[in-house]
């Protein structure tokens, strides 16, 4: 597991993307719910400003979601640290799949929290963009590759944890499949304007979701972009 022992000046930031402007974030995000403290400290570590345009990197530190270019964007703070949080709560991920690699910033969060992340991105020019932000943050394991996410990774399955980074209307069976017997999915679902932040584990006799809030994602898509 990464944990951004030895950060470069560019990745302790100055002004906005301060660790000063991260502590803030923190803080925030306390106020607005999160607790697990393991979640926290690696978000107020890692330098969220690489993971956006530096001409956005001011606004790093809000707690909102950001354009990250291909009509794509980076979630919001709290939503990741949600998702993180749900991810983790029962159980210590060994291996997690991550649909929807993005700037990135999810799968890093990620890996310091877990041994692997294997992530997959559609858009070929974002998952080379991310892939350039992991090898400047010295962030060995995560794997990544360029595919039809709906699909997952059906060669390095099961995995303890699955999470999706867009909203489906419906959990694809193909993920449960790839999914630990007592394993977790995490995931944004439903249409625009009536998405909800879900949780699926096995109650013994199927996979059961439970509704952790409302959510705002970008729609799952199929394909490669």
């Amino acid at each position: 597991m990464n944990v951004f022992s030895r950060p470069t000046p560019e990745a302790r930031g100055l002004g906005m993307t301060s660790q000063r402007a991260r502590d803030r974030l923190i803080d925030r995000l306390k106020m607005n719910g999160i607790a697990d403290r393991g979640v926290l400290d690696v978000m107020r570590r890692l330098p969220r400003h690489l993971f956006i345009e530096e001409a956005l990197a001011s606004r790093a530190y809000e707690d909102t979601a950001l354009p990250i270019g291909q009509a794509q964007t980076i979630s919001q703070p709290w939503v990741v640290a949600r998702m993180t949080e749900a991810l983790i709560e029962h159980k210590q991920a060994v291996k997690v799949l991550e649909i929807g690699t993005g700037s990135g910033y999810q799968a890093a969060v990620l890996a310091a929290l877990v041994d692997t992340v294997y992530t997959v991105e559609r858009i070929e020019e974002l998952l080379r963009n991310a892939r350039r932000r992991f090898r400047k943050l010295g962030i060995e394991n995560v794997r990544s590759k360029h595919d039809d996410g709906k699909l997952g990774w059906p060669e390095h399955a099961t995995f303890d944890a699955i999470m999706l980074t867009a909203a489906g209307e419906v959990i694809d069976p193909i993920l449960f499949e790839q999914l630990a017997p007592d394993g977790v999915l995490v995931a944004p679902v439903g249409t625009p304007g009536e998405q909800r932040l879900m949780r699926y584990r096995h109650d013994g006799k199927k996979w059961a979701g439970e509704t952790l809030g409302d959510v705002s994602f970008v729609p799952l898509l199929g394909g490669l972009g």
